[in-house]
């Protein structure tokens, strides 16, 4: 299971085209974000995690951390969030919560057509701290 974690920190932190860091800094929280295609998990991975992949679906992973505390732990938090693509069509984002020892992400799964944008955002409570991610990804067909 350690190693089904290690892959799924590498798709989403590391091995994904992104634009720059993908973080934002909610007052004591920092606020890790990633989109990405269903596909770029191995079907062991979105088993475990019981994530469809599709060709046509994607995961928004976001994970929550404390900065006040000592190696920044991941904390549990409260999120919703929506897709906007260009036509101005909604799709609102489900969140649910996979906890792999002491990681904590939140999960949530978008249907798309090829090369559809979308707007996201996503508002994060914890505590006493609450913001919004807002960014862009354009999805595409394998």
């Amino acid at each position: 299971m350690t190693r089904i974690l290690c892959l799924l920190s590498a798709l989403l932190f590391t091995a994904l085209p992104v634009n720059a860091e993908q973080l934002t800094n909610i007052g004591n929280l920092e606020v890790h974000y990633s989109s990405f295609p269903s596909t770029f998990l191995t079907p062991e991975v979105a088993n475990t995690y019981r994530i469809q992949r599709s060709r046509y679906s994607a995961v928004v992973n976001v994970t929550v951390l404390d900065k006040t505390q000592a190696g920044k732990p991941a904390v549990t938090a409260v999120l919703s969030g929506q897709a906007k693509n260009l036509l101005g069509s909604i799709k609102k984002l489900s969140f649910r919560e996979v906890r792999e020892g002491s990681a904590i992400y939140y999960i949530a799964e978008l249907s798309h057509a090829n090369e559809e944008s979308f707007s996201f955002t996503i508002d994060v409570s914890q505590g006493g701290n609450s913001g919004q991610i807002a960014f862009k990804q354009t999805f595409y067909v394998d």
